[in-house]
């Protein structure tokens, strides 16, 4: 469930008047912006820039970036872009660091739907020029490059049907290059970057049933082999993406200095889909709420604007 709160009766010119007022002059009234942007759905944010550009012939995105500063810029500017373009400009910057920044890569490649992760494909070739498969390629070697752009390259058949037998097969593939620590494996890549999640699922739960344990356990042990996180990430998301953002959240904040990327990132990305049952998954884990856990480590307009997409106040 979505967590932001978008009142009954919106004005989406007076909205564009009120952000210009909020920007004209000497001081920015960053208050008004959270206010107005912060409580608004993604069709009525694009409505507003669209307003805003016929009223004063000015880019609203290009205005408030030159407005506002830091992380409360780039939360801002993230929020106010379309879904599927704030997706291609996160890829896009992964993608310059895809080397330690593949788990941005693997989130929409394995969480999304096939045609919601063609939506971003496109949306990236629109803005870049270039397709994602062609930067992921260019900034990975090996058989990293191998896993990521089988992964983003994919169109996953997304029906509930599964094979069992062929579950018990591809489980046994999976835990024996794991067990001889063979993470590139092409069957492995193969099983991965093209089955169903349905299917994967039903492998992974036989590897849990026929092992003891489940199959991320098992891939915990070396962080330094970087195919090994991939495919533990892999995994996660496709298994269990809520599980799997929970732990971003709790990694960004509890991590020494506060992870700002992450924790935009799944803030502004879940808030319109499923951001409360993070929030309530997140109090499950750590015993505080994800609201409080944010209140504490950041500060400013910045912490402002992430609590209301949170649906609460500062």
């Amino acid at each position: 469930m979505a967590t932001i709160i978008v009142p009954e009766n919106v004005s989406i010119h007076e909205d564009a008047e009120n952000l210009q007022k909020a920007c004209k002059g000497w001081g920015t009234d960053e208050k008004a912006i959270i206010n107005i942007l912060g409580h608004r759905n993604a069709i009525q944010r694009k409505q507003i820039r669209q307003a805003y550009e016929e009223l004063y012939q000015e880019d609203l995105i290009k205005r408030l970036e030159s407005e506002l500063s830091g992380d409360f810029e780039k939360a801002v500017y993230r929020w106010i872009l379309d879904p599927f373009d704030r997706d291609a400009v996160l890829a896009n910057v992964a993608t310059k660091k895809a080397e330690t920044e593949f788990p941005v890569i693997i989130e929409f490649s394995c969480i999304y739907s096939p045609e919601e992760l063609l939506a971003v494909r496109r949306a990236y070739q629109s803005r870049y020029k270039r397709s994602l498969e062609e930067d992921v390629a260019a900034h990975t070697t090996g058989d990293l490059r191998k896993f990521l752009v089988g992964l983003v390259t994919t169109y996953r058949y997304d029906g509930p049907e599964i094979n069992e037998r062929l579950a018990k097969f591809e489980a046994d593939i999976l835990h024996e290059a794991i067990k001889d620590k063979i993470f590139n494996h092409e069957e492995v890549i193969r099983i991965l970057t093209t089955r169903s999640k349905a299917q994967l699922k039903s492998s992974f739960n036989r590897y849990r049933d026929e092992h003891g344990t489940s199959i991320t356990k098992k891939l915990l042990k070396d962080e330094s082999n970087v195919l090994q996180k991939v495919l533990h990430a892999v995994i996660r998301c496709i298994d269990d993406p809520k599980k799997y953002y929970e732990k971003v959240l709790r990694n960004a904040i509890k991590r020494s200095g506060t992870d700002e990327d992450a924790l935009t990132r799944v803030i502004v990305t879940r808030a319109e889909k499923d951001l409360k049952d993070l929030n309530k998954l997140y109090y499950e884990k750590n015993s505080v709420t994800l609201d409080h856990a944010v209140s504490k480590e950041i500060a400013g307009d910045y912490k402002k604007f992430l609590l209301t997409l949170l649906g609460k106040e500062d």
